[in-house]
């Protein structure tokens, strides 16, 4: 497993959501308020980026055509998308973040 350094904890002070390219893999980390986690960036039904939409709670809404997905688990809390989004670890250490790819 390998650990690429995202940002840190402020990085995320004034936007919960942050779109990041690692190894050419568009993901959004969030910060919820108690953890910071990250899914897939893409829409599983028709590819439109997450970053762009809303988040409430722990659940991010898709701009393109309202697909909701938990941002802990990947999977979708409401269609029209059917597939869930890849999960990424993401660990703090002394306010530094890192994705566990």
């Amino acid at each position: 497993m390998t650990a690429k350094k995202i940002g840190t904890q402020k990085d995320f002070v004034y936007a919960p959501m942050k779109e990041i390219e690692v190894d050419g893999k568009d993901i959004l980390v969030v910060n919820t308020g108690k953890i910071f986690t990250a899914i897939g960036n893409k829409c599983t039904h028709m590819g439109c980026k997450l970053s762009s939409g809303k988040l409430e709670g722990t659940t991010v809404r898709c701009p393109c055509h309202g697909s909701e997905f938990n941002v802990m688990t990947g999977e979708v809390v409401k269609g029209p998308a059917k597939r869930p989004e890849t999960v990424y670890s993401v660990r703090e250490e002394t306010e530094e973040l890192f994705l566990d790819l």
